[in-house]
């Protein structure tokens, strides 16, 4: 079931021969194997990539098969696949053997020299299977610098089926101009034990993500999660319970009573409290938004766990892309049915919002990027097709679905059916201590379901922005989980307390102080950018930057409708449950 059909097949008539394209298939003995050259760059940035050609690495003398990009996701990862013209064939042992020649004019010195300065390693693929090398080394004085010329394969199968790739680089030539540098390769094949489902395990590094600080983090935040429960539990049940005991013996006081009384709490804004949010379009759009971001976020993270989605190129990107354009309905029927119940009136406006909200926000950024990726000739800047292709994606795909949505939630759940009449002139606000102010209470709602997080936003960062395989999704599922109780857990007190201060300005404050989250994961950014890594450069320090906030203001938008929804349903509940004159 894992194996896949051709890609395709590219033939080239008048006896230029053909070659056929394949992805994890199964060998003939001494049928073609095609050894694909990716991109070469500085170690430390790894998402600076540029062709592996565009260094003047000389091809092979087999004929060449036309440069194609399988997915989406390989076109916006900047996979650029190129046939190295090197002949090897299943199982067919090939002794060391010249390739190709450099002819090394001080031009081309220049460009190796300039990449052996920067630790520029390259990539390559054999059925799917990923190869790094070296491009060469300088002396210990930094004066003389050398290139590796030789490429000594080894390559395990087991049955007709490749398993194992492993490269060796030697032959270490210096660089001097106006020289020729002879290229050569030799291919070994050997017998492994390693089943085919388990090739890429070699590649994973258990030792890093189930070391004791992952298990402990996990643990730690469970048990966060279990105190802020109980917490919440309690004070909330406890106090409501005196709220409404009192709120029952203020019933049966007659009119003068009541007048003398001391009356306070959160019941005195009931008149209010259901009042339209300010900017209800925009945040009706944001909350329909980030339902659609965790809708995605869950069903990404459960398809990783079943699937093993590393072992393709680009196929966590494409999996996301599709799902996204997918749960469009749920962005529609959240942010169409909420604006509908706070009254508002442009719902096509709202739903165009909300469908182009979190695209256009990647989009621009990434169009952003793609002009630096460009001006540095990068395999990361994105083909004009591509653009197009994610373009269409948005205009014929996600907004048609985002109508269908925005159709089904105002006509399901778009009546306002809330337990309090809403008084025609608003209540003022009284004053309060500075600490109950709504901004003191968003900045400081964010803290612990950033405090439940960070320790797996290492893990995330250092996968994506190191040479590190993301594969437990099961720890991101549990985190995922935790980050939800958390999130509604302190928003709900956060409700409360506002409340309590007789001030109904609740929406825009459970949302904000819960996506408040994201301020403190892009300031964790610019520390793990600092002292994590050695990053450096124009192209990819924007990059990294460019992309962390689009990541964080995406993370801050679902838990901000996380927050949202948890508290409405408990603001709903206390007011349903006590009697209103």
């Amino acid at each position: 079931g894992r194996l896949k059909d051709f890609v395709s097949s590219l033939r080239e008539s008048k006896g230029k021969g053909y070659f056929l394209l394949k992805k994890f298939c199964e060998y003939q003995d001494k049928e073609e194997v095609v050894l694909w050259m990716n991109t070469v760059g500085p170690y430390h940035n790894r998402q600076e990539t540029y062709k592996y050609f565009s260094l003047p690495f000389c091809v092979g003398s087999k004929k060449s098969i036309s440069h194609y990009h399988e997915t989406l996701g390989e076109a916006l990862q900047g996979v650029e696949l190129e046939f190295s013209g090197l002949d090897i064939k299943f199982k067919d042992d090939v002794m060391p053997a010249t390739y190709c020649e450099i002819d090394l004019d001080k031009e081309k010195r220049d460009a190796f020299v300039y990449a052996i300065k920067n630790h520029y390693w390259y990539q390559m693929y054999i059925d799917d299977l990923p190869i790094w090398g070296i491009v060469g080394e300088a002396d210990e004085n930094g004066e003389d610098y050398y290139l590796w010329t030789y490429k000594k394969l080894e390559i395990g199968f087991n049955g007709n089926r490749i398993v194992d790739v492993n490269l060796t680089s030697e032959g270490k030539v210096k660089l001097v101009p106006n020289t020729k540098i002879q290229m050569s390769y030799s291919v070994k094949w050997k017998k492994s034990d390693v089943k085919f489902e388990d090739r890429f395990d070699k590649y994973l590094d258990p030792s890093f993500f189930q070391h004791r600080i992952h298990w402990f983090s996990i643990f730690n935040s469970f048990m966060m999660v279990i105190f802020l429960v109980g917490l919440v539990s309690m004070i909330l049940m406890r106090t409501l319970r005196k709220d409404y005991a009192r709120y029952s013996k203020e019933e049966e006081m007659d009119d003068m009573d009541r007048d003398l009384g001391d009356e306070y709490g959160w019941k005195q804004v009931h008149g209010d409290v259901f009042r339209p949010s300010s900017h209800p379009l925009i945040f009706s759009s944001l909350v329909g938004s980030g339902c659609q971001i965790f809708a995605v976020s869950l069903i990404v993270i459960i398809v990783a766990m079943i699937e093993d989605l590393y072992t393709e190129r680009g196929s966590m990107l494409s999996t996301a892309i599709f799902v996204y354009a997918a749960t469009s309905p749920v962005n529609g029927y959240f942010g169409g049915s909420l604006y509908a119940r706070q009254g508002g009136r442009r719902w096509i406006k709202q739903m165009f919002i909300g469908a182009f909200l979190i695209p256009a926000m990647v989009c621009g950024t990434a169009f952003f990027i793609n002009f630096i990726a460009i001006y540095y000739h990068a395999s990361r800047a994105i083909p004009f097709g591509t653009m197009v292709a994610v373009c269409c994606i948005c205009f014929f795909v996600i907004l048609p679905l985002n109508l269908v949505g925005t159709i089904l939630g105002r006509n399901l759940s778009g009546q306002p059916n809330f337990p309090c009449r809403v008084n025609a002139v608003p209540r003022p606000i009284p004053e309060k201590k500075w600490f109950m102010e709504p901004a003191v209470i968003v900045c400081l709602g964010g803290i612990l379901p950033f405090g439940s997080i960070f320790i797996e936003m290492y893990f995330i960062f250092t996968s994506f922005w190191a040479y590190k395989i993301y594969y437990v999704y099961g720890f991101m599922m549990l985190v995922l989980v935790i980050l939800c109780i958390v999130t509604v857990c302190v928003t709900i007190v956060c409700t409360y307390f506002l409340l309590n201060a007789e001030d109904y300005r609740w929406q825009w404050t459970s949302f904000l102080s819960a996506a408040s989250t994201a301020i403190y994961v892009y300031m964790y950014s610019f520390y793990y950018y600092f002292f994590k890594t050695k990053m450096y450069g124009l192209f990819q320090t924007s990059f990294y930057f460019g992309y962390m906030a689009v990541f964080s203001t995406a993370l801050g938008i679902m838990c901000g409708a996380i927050g949202y929804m948890g508290t409405s349903a408990f603001v709903r509940k206390i007011y349903t449950n006590v009697k209103i004159d």
